[in-house]
């Protein structure tokens, strides 16, 4: 297991060895073996290279960013303008409110309930005195709840008179 070593020593030469004899000349061979460049030597350049063009990339990037945001500043301040000529006009934040406010209590006025007629408040309370009454056997209230139905189908046909007339 220790009888060699796990790492070859960074002294030992470059020794290419063909099992055939090679189309090159043996100047190439030479040059090659004789070459200090080693396999660490190539991963450095490539690594020089790599960080080479993120540095460009980020360059690249960083420019479009700065353009993004000398635009935004000016949408952003082509608004203000806006606003200003709105206010000119008439138009203001408070005179939006104003409307906005108006139109909320018109909604809460059509949205008040209005008193249901005597009957069917009669049939209503019939309903729930015999569910009382009956707590265990619902089913005996059916009378109740058809009259209840009945006047509720009635509310509903005026309503709809009143809407389509």
């Amino acid at each position: 297991m220790g009888s060699s070593a796990s790492k070859p020593s960074a002294a030992a030469p470059h020794v290419w060895k063909a099992p055939a004899p090679a189309g090159v000349s043996h100047n190439l061979v030479e040059q090659l073996e004789s070459s200090p460049e080693t396999d660490m030597s190539r991963q450095q350049a490539l690594e020089l290279q790599v960080q080479a063009r993120v540095a460009e990339e980020l360059k690249r990037l960083r420019a479009a960013e700065a353009a993004k945001l000398q635009e935004t500043l000016k949408s952003s301040s082509s608004s203000d303008e806006q606003q200003q000529q709105q206010q000119e006009n008439g138009i203001s934040r408070q005179k939006v409110q104003k409307e906005i406010e108006a139109l909320r209590a018109k909604l809460q006025e059509h949205r008040k309930v209005r008193e249901l007629p005597e009957s069917t408040e009669t049939a209503r309370s019939e309903v729930v005195r015999c569910l009382r009454e009956h707590d265990r056997r619902p089913l005996d209230c059916w009378k109740e709840v058809e009259a209840f139905k009945e006047e509720v189908r009635r509310l509903e046909k005026g309503w709809v008179d009143k809407v389509v007339a």
